[in-house]
């Protein structure tokens, strides 16, 4: 949950940096990330990035969970209820929100990123633009309501991305390559041509086909 609120407008190499910086001084639990003095928690933050900002995010989540009764009690909430409550959270929007609901608390929730964004966008499957809950929804009816496939399917998402389908993609490595709008010259290589093809996708095709 606290890389959920960390990540925001960085990478996550930057946000596990932060998460050890936690770790060292034994603030690595909502108790602790609360009682904090804000200075210090920025301090222990400076990796993430825009860590004052995520300091006041941060302690404004952490002091809600706690006040909330941790866990054991949320978990007791259903996912509509409890997605309401952390959109009430400052700082916590709906991205942060479903990354929370879907990792940490294991809902039939998808997660929509930059990443999902790019990679469906260029291949044509989704329009741009189109609002978040809107395109949670296209996920939701196109996958089977397993919180165990959209977390699989969303980490496989962002792997791609980073790895191949990045802001400068890599189109010759892309398994997807042939059925991209954005790259509508590259194809898979003729049989006998001597070049190699893309590598298959682990995921297979994408739900729409």
């Amino acid at each position: 949950m606290v890389g959920a609120v960390l990540t925001q407008n960085t990478a996550w190499v930057n946000v596990e940096r932060a998460i050890e910086n936690l770790r060292r001084a034994g603030a690595l639990s909502a108790e602790a990330i609360a009682a904090l003095p804000e200075p210090r928690l920025a301090a222990l933050l400076r990796p993430s990035g825009y860590f004052n900002v995520k300091a006041r995010r941060l302690q404004a989540f952490c002091t809600w969970y706690v006040e909330a009764g941790g866990l054991e009690r949320l978990r007791r909430r259903r996912t509509a209820p409890l997605r309401r409550a952390l959109l009430a959270v400052p700082g916590v929007g709906p991205e942060t929100a479903d990354d929370i609901l879907l990792y940490a608390f294991g809902r039939r929730v998808f997660v929509i990123d930059a990443y999902t964004r790019r990679l469906f966008g260029r291949l044509g499957l989704v329009p741009p633009g189109l609002p978040y809950e809107e395109l949670r929804e296209v996920f939701e009816r196109a996958l089977a309501p397993r919180a165990a496939l959209y977390n699989e399917y969303h980490a496989l998402i962002v792997r791609h991305a980073k790895e191949v389908c990045g802001p400068r993609p890599r189109c010759g490595a892309c398994c997807l390559a042939a059925d991209c709008t954005a790259g509508p010259g590259l194809a898979r290589p003729e049989p006998g041509s001597g070049a190699a093809p893309p590598p298959p996708c682990s995921t297979g095709s994408a739900p729409w086909g």
